[in-house]
């Protein structure tokens, strides 16, 4: 069961810099879990299987709680695809983009 999840969490009622610190924290927690991810300034990739991803989208919201988020707001989009042929991922979406940014 592929998938691929775009995941957006917003802390509110705090200001810019907790907003960083927080979401830094759930980043961090996205990254330890071993997957492929891709970090843009307004939310996080992941691939990975179906049921681990929502797993780690329910806990992005429980993370940001426990970082001092009195309330979490988060903006998620799936692509989820059961066949052999997989989802389009990460790297045919972006490669070709990365080696641009890197001149």
């Amino acid at each position: 069961m592929q998938a691929s999840v775009a995941i957006q969490v917003l802390p509110s009622r705090v200001d810019n810099d907790e907003v960083c610190r927080i979401v830094d924290e759930v980043i961090a927690y996205i990254k330890s879990q071993g997957l492929k991810t891709f970090v843009s300034p307004f939310e996080t990739t992941i691939e990975g299987d179906y049921d681990k991803l929502m797993e780690i989208v329910k806990e992005c919201q429980l993370i940001a709680v426990r970082a001092g988020a009195p309330e979490v707001c988060s903006y998620v989009k799936i692509d989820y695809n059961p066949s052999d042929e997989g989802i389009l991922t990460i790297s045919k979406k972006t490669d070709k983009y990365v080696a641009d940014n890197a001149e």
